[in-house]
């Protein structure tokens, strides 16, 4: 078995131990994928990635991510921590774009002003479910959840089923009800449950949400940020600021969880495809190697 670096980032973080925390481990081809599931559940972060190698293939690099449930095609943290890191220390210099291969296609990742933007795939729209059979799944009346606005699946590669609340005291109190979500994801299939409003903890935000994930083994995200750009791509479909693109909105997570994360979110409604991207800072926290 090959030496195996591994680093501890914190995604979608304006300084050290607050956004998502992600495991990275490098030159993991040889590890299996029963392997790079224990070695997920052994971190117990919201994922872990492994990059396969250090070299490119097709113009990007190989990388696999893991939640301490099984694998995922992607996910949004994950892609900016694991770009982050190969600039840093595997790309050579400090290229303003990484490209990851992961199981959803390849996914592109510029750096600006410190900031990491990714491109998400095109949004796909789905299904869209009543207040009656949503409320009950977060322990809340049907009234809680806004009328204005669709309660719908959206998916980037990663399927998230969107929830515009009507306040911020409404968001704080949401709780999964095991005996309704069960039924609910075993019929529409895993996804990420995103609960939002428009009411926020700080003024200088837009939007305060929150992800909670028990089907992928998380009871709630830190920061996340294939579920936020579902988030962008509903924001202007559904014109929730009124205009079918918004630039740099601002979305505060994890205060719950007490890990408080910043995400940036720009998207543009074309018609035919909505371009989505979704940026944050990303600050390194510690490296070894594993035994």
């Amino acid at each position: 078995m090959s030496r195996h670096l591994f680093y501890i980032a914190d995604v979608f973080a304006e300084q050290k131990y607050a956004g998502n925390q992600l495991g990275i481990i490098r030159q993991a081809e040889d590890i299996s994928s029963e392997e790079m599931l224990e070695i997920a559940r052994e971190m117990n972060y919201s994922e872990t990635t492994f990059i396969l190698s250090d070299q490119m293939e097709e113009g990007g690099y190989d990388v696999r991510i893991f939640t301490p449930g099984g694998e995922v095609p992607f996910a949004g943290h994950p892609t900016l921590g694991t770009a982050a890191l190969i600039r840093k220390e595997i790309a050579g210099g400090t290229p303003d774009q990484i490209i990851l291969n992961l199981k959803v296609g390849k996914i592109p990742v510029t750096v600006k002003d410190n900031i990491f933007w990714m491109t998400q795939m095109p949004p796909q729209f789905g299904e869209t479910f009543s207040r009656e059979e949503i409320a009950p799944i977060l322990d809340i009346d049907p009234e809680d959840i806004e009328q204005d606005f669709p309660v719908q699946l959206v998916s980037t590669g990663l399927p998230t089923v969107i929830i515009p609340l009507r306040n911020l005291e409404t968001v704080k109190r949401v709780r999964i009800r095991r005996e309704y979500y069960d039924p609910f994801i075993e019929r529409i299939g895993n996804a990420l449950i995103l609960v939002f409003t428009k009411e926020t903890l700080f003024p200088d935000n837009d939007i305060h949400d929150r992800v909670l994930v028990p089907c992928f083994g998380i009871e709630e995200d830190p920061a996340t940020g294939s579920g936020n750009g579902c988030l962008a791509a509903y924001l202007v479909r559904h014109k929730v600021f009124g205009v079918s693109s918004i630039e740099n909105i601002r979305v505060e997570q994890g205060y719950q969880v007490n890990r408080p994360s910043l995400l940036l979110l720009t998207a543009k409604d074309e018609g035919v495809e909505v371009k989505v991207h979704v940026g944050g800072k990303v600050v390194f926290t510690a490296q070894g190697e594993m035994l």
